[in-house]
């Protein structure tokens, strides 16, 4: 599991003019950027993003496990799960039509022993309330007859639930959005800005942009792109995610997806086993905190870290089933010790003419197209 590799492969539309004032600037080129800067040029505003890497979805849009989430464990009334629902309808359809690699092997959230079943029906009465009908309890058998080498007394089956290979998503919202009229600046950082008589003014290392608006997607780094607009303040805090693989003979071993019972309240659904697009078996993440948004490496967890967790998911493996896999940081708005945080969209509070699109931690790769559509009604409350 890679990100996307540092080759620039979109440049800037040659009709592209610095000097001339832009409808709507988006500063990030995660997977929440890109999709923002489809939607929105396709309603024929001007659009530039700004990307602070050499290529675009570096960062967490391509440093997950790919999952399409149904929408089962954010509290209802939540941007997570209303944005979760309705992403992952739009994710469904967008992969169809533009040949996104995608699948639908539905997921379980297996119970291994009876004193977890009431966390279970819990979990299963707050996916129906986020709308997530077709969630259903199954019993050992029903485990067994879609994941042999699973163990667990009952299980939350989820068929809405799937996977998408994100770099793919990632090139084909990019390759859209630049079709649509957007113009895509990778290795681009905004250093620095200035409010003008009719929006904000923003400084890169090679130029200065006058945008009417500003949508600020900057991820690990939407804290300080906040403060840097004038924005509200708020702090961003990287939790890194770590992930071991499946030897390849192993892999037959797991057919879509499954999870532990989770902690609600806590920071992560578990260390889980995804079947990936490519056929491989994902093991993770894992969840902790640090100061550095972008340190993938120190210290990281040794293999035999995982086997407990794998074992409690698929009793026969081994050690000599797992190889070291790679890593992501969220981008999370609450410490460790706070339970839950939402997403972060909406009109800035401080700054008219900036849209805040931060804290997008899981499911934001889901919610994606959803959260773009969302941006292009504050846009449009801003520009018309």
């Amino acid at each position: 599991m890679q990100a996307l590799n540092d080759n620039v492969w979109l440049q800037m539309s040659s009709t592209w003019n610095p000097a001339t004032e832009i409808d709507v600037a988006i500063v990030g080129g995660g997977v929440v950027g890109l999709a923002a800067a489809l939607a929105v040029a396709t309603r024929g505003f001007g659009v530039v993003l700004l990307e602070r890497e050499r290529g675009f979805g570096h960062g967490a849009s391509t440093r997950n496990s790919g999952v399409v989430h149904a929408g089962l464990y954010y509290p209802e009334g939540s941007l997570k799960a209303e944005l979760c629902v309705e992403g992952r309808d739009r994710l469904y359809v967008f992969c169809a039509e533009h040949h996104v690699p995608h699948a639908k092997p539905g997921k379980l959230v297996v119970a291994h022993a009876h004193d977890e079943v009431p966390a279970l029906e819990a979990l299963h009465t707050r996916a129906l309330g986020n709308g997530v009908s077709d969630a259903t309890l199954v019993d050992r058998a029903f485990i067994k007859s879609r994941e042999p080498h699973a163990e667990g007394v009952a299980a939350l089956w989820s068929p809405s639930t799937g996977i998408v290979e994100p770099e793919a998503l990632v090139k084909t919202l990019a390759r859209l959005a630049q079709a649509a009229g957007a113009h895509l600046l990778a290795a681009s950082p905004v250093i620095a800005s200035e409010p003008t008589q009719s929006g904000i003014e923003l400084a890169t290392p090679a130029e200065r942009i006058r945008a009417r608006v500003v949508v600020n997607a900057a991820g690990l780094y939407a804290d300080q792109v906040s403060m840097l607009l004038g924005g509200e303040p708020f702090r961003i805090y990287p939790c890194r995610g770590e992930y071991a693989e499946l030897a390849a003979a192993a892999c037959a071993r797991v057919q879509g997806l499954l999870y532990p019972v989770p902690h609600i309240a806590g920071h992560s659904l578990g260390v889980h086993l995804t079947r990936t697009t490519h056929g491989s078996v994902l093991l993770g993440p894992t969840a902790r905190y640090q100061n550095s948004p972008d340190d993938y490496e120190s210290e990281r967890l040794p293999l035999e870290a995982f086997l407990e967790p794998a074992r409690a998911l698929v009793p026969s493996l081994t050690l000599k089933d797992l190889q070291p896999g790679g890593t992501g940081i969220r981008a999370k708005l609450c410490p460790q010790h706070e339970p839950f945080a939402d997403f972060l969209i909406g009109r800035d509070r401080r700054q008219s003419r900036l849209i805040q699109a931060a804290g997008i931690d899981s499911p934001g790769l889901t919610s994606s197209l959803a959260i773009g559509e969302r941006i292009t009604i504050f846009v449009g409350e801003i520009l018309t």
